[in-house]
């Protein structure tokens, strides 16, 4: 039983410690992460997008925190008082926002989908298999905006956009998206503490 206890007891220090030493290591700034915001057409599962956006910046090793303040749907990002507000009041450094905007879908002819040249119209509905029987799908070329504020400054420390096309199954549309927004953001941040 005694061995057990040390046992115990040892595996939690080393625990607590273990925490300490990756709380250390992160050591820069904290990073308010705001629900990100769909100013698209496209359905996108925003909550989902939002927690892995903040869990990849932790694996790269930033401190990050979920905010439950919103993304603005202005074509401009910019904070909101309510996020600038929820940020103070969890002593971060940075807010991150980001919304995902539709651009112009194109087919391969530079036309838009819908207009026929003398073809058969391509299908537009996302569920369609590529190359289908009702011909080769346009998926809407997304783009996803995304701007960090050091907070209280009202320009963009970074100010960026990734492009992205919309995925046929929605769970997985703009899942990529943001991992390289993440792996983006991490880079600038760490940039900025050298």
């Amino acid at each position: 039983m005694y061995p057990l206890r040390s046992a115990l007891l040892f595996g939690l220090a080393f625990a607590a410690v273990t925490a300490l030493y990756v709380g250390a290591q992160t050591g820069g700034p904290r990073v308010c992460v705001a629900n990100v915001s769909n100013a698209s057409a496209v359905p996108a599962m925003v909550e989902r997008l939002s927690e892995r956006l903040a869990k990849d910046l932790v694996k790269n090793k930033i401190d990050a925190l979920s905010m439950s303040s919103t993304t603005t749907l202005d074509p401009e990002l910019h904070p909101t008082s309510d996020s600038g507000e929820e940020a103070s009041s969890k002593e971060c450094d940075y807010i991150l926002l980001t919304q995902i905007y539709s651009k112009r879908p194109l087919t391969a002819q530079g036309t838009e989908p819908g207009i026929s040249l003398g073809t058969r119209v391509p299908s537009v509905d996302a569920s369609d298999p590529l190359g289908g029987n009702s011909g080769p799908v346009y998926r809407k070329e997304m783009e996803v905006k995304f701007a960090v504020f050091r907070l209280g400054r009202p320009d963009a420390m970074l100010d960026s956009y990734i492009l992205e096309r919309s995925s046929a199954n929605v769970s997985d549309s703009f899942v990529q998206a943001m991992d390289r927004e993440a792996s983006r953001v991490s880079h600038e941040l760490k940039k900025k503490k050298h």
